[in-house]
């Protein structure tokens, strides 16, 4: 029997109710050592989860996706966040090969054209590169707050993940976005810059822009499109 055959959602989920963000990270990394890994985006809500697990000193592997077409704003948060809490963040990079045949085909801006071609280019840049980054991987830690979005409110705070087989765990899933930024001021958490300029969701740089008041938390991604629930296929069900 496996490790994961001896746990379920609902077992899990009762293990970490009424615990704190860290007492939740501590107790999985007891229960899956060496398996608890932590996607970043190095938006506000990661470097929340940052800070808890280096100040912490959990045992938690903290990677970040660079796509190659990420805002200089976040390359210097990576920089400033190496330097702060004196570690490096591990970077994953997609497959060159399926970048360089992308562009020569269709071009650098192919994913303004359809919904498909939008897709295709996240498939290449992050979930592909995604996927390598989690073997091996039984708990998937992520930034998820459960109102960036519609398709975020139906999600649970620890999740099954059949694809990668795997459990996904949303440490900050009831939090507030005015919670996040209140952390951040209060425990001075390195932060994109973007973010003071009305970017909430900051991903690649030619598909992420800054929201107006009033717009839905997503609105800035993937804009020209006409999706109700727009997802890169990193959290999509």
């Amino acid at each position: 029997m496996t490790v994961l055959e001896t746990h379920t959602t609902d077992s899990l989920l009762e293990l970490v109710t009424a615990k704190s963000e860290v007492e939740s990270l501590r107790l999985l990394t007891e229960l899956f050592p060496g398996q608890v890994a932590f996607s970043s985006s190095l938006g506000y809500e990661d470097q929340v989860i940052t800070d808890l697990i280096l100040k912490n000193d959990l045992p938690i592997r903290i990677f970040t996706l660079d796509t190659g077409r990420l805002f200089e704003e976040t390359y210097k948060t990576l920089q400033r966040t190496n330097r702060r809490y004196e570690t490096k963040l591990e970077v994953v990079f997609p497959r060159h090969e399926a970048v360089e045949n992308l562009l020569n085909e269709k071009g650098p801006y192919s994913f303004y054209d359809s919904v498909e071609n939008r897709k295709e280019c996240c498939f290449i840049r992050k979930v592909e590169p995604l996927n390598r980054a989690l073997e091996g991987v039984k708990i998937w830690v992520t930034g998820i707050r459960a109102e960036q979005s519609g398709n975020r409110q139906e999600m649970h705070q620890i999740e099954r993940d059949d694809a990668h087989d795997l459990f996904k765990f949303h440490p900050l899933l009831s939090w507030s976005f005015g919670k996040v930024q209140e952390y951040v001021k209060v425990n001075d958490v390195p932060y994109n810059l973007l973010h003071d300029k009305g970017f909430v969701s900051i991903g690649c740089a030619p598909c992420t822009r800054a929201i107006q008041p009033g717009e839905d938390f997503r609105a800035g991604r993937w804009w020209w499109e006409d999706e109700s629930k727009k997802e890169c296929g990193l959290h999509a069900k």
